[in-house]
């Protein structure tokens, strides 16, 4: 994460400890009623939940694209940061499925943000290619991992699976359930044709 928001093509320079502590409570708040009320969510609802004043927020965050943007890049590193962590402690194919699960739980929080996404803000222009960058050498990895392993057919593409998560991964009524659903079909794709002389994980 950042030490700070930033405005396109610009960087601030390293926050104090209180500062930053301000930032990240603001950021962990934002986080959590976005994904309960969507990225229009009033202002006071997330400053009241970081316990920060509204002048803390705009000093940080002076339009609510700055605030998304860093939100949206926080759960994005977070998100990433886990597959070493399922690497190391499941199987390959586990580590795999249970990762795609975590993905698709961060595409069906983020309530609102395709429309932000598309809205013009330039604020907003280098996020794409933030996502894409993260996470597809993040799938790429724990795709080889199970293949080599003869869990998964080799020749799935990484940024294929990512933007097929991406559609399926969206809040219904039967919410998790349904996406969970949907990933063991996927699962259960990648298995066909694995190589039968590999050991299976």
């Amino acid at each position: 994460m950042d030490d700070g928001p930033s405005t396109a093509g610009q960087q601030r320079p390293p926050l104090r400890a209180d500062a930053q502590r301000s930032v990240d409570a603001l950021l962990a708040a934002a986080a959590e009623v976005f994904a309960e009320s969507g990225v229009d969510a009033p202002v006071r609802k997330i400053t009241a939940k970081a316990g920060v004043g509204a002048g803390t927020f705009y000093r940080h965050f002076p339009q609510r694209s700055d605030l998304i943007s860093a939100v949206f890049r926080r759960e994005v590193d977070a998100c990433a940061a886990a597959a070493p962590a399922l690497t190391a402690q499941y199987p390959p194919l586990d580590a795999l499925t249970r990762w795609l699960e975590r993905f698709a739980g961060f595409i069906a929080t983020k309530r609102g943000l395709s429309a932000a996404l598309h809205s013009g803000d330039p604020v907003y222009d280098s996020l794409p290619c933030y996502f894409q960058q993260n996470f597809e050498p993040v799938l790429a990895d724990l795709l080889e991992r199970a293949a080599q392993a003869g869990a998964i057919r080799s020749d799935a593409d990484p940024w294929d699976l990512l933007r097929a998560i991406g559609n399926l991964a969206v809040p219904l009524e039967d919410g998790d359930d349904h996406t969970q659903r949907m990933i063991s079909l996927l699962v259960d794709g990648l298995r066909y044709g694995a190589g039968a002389g590999a050991q299976p994980s």
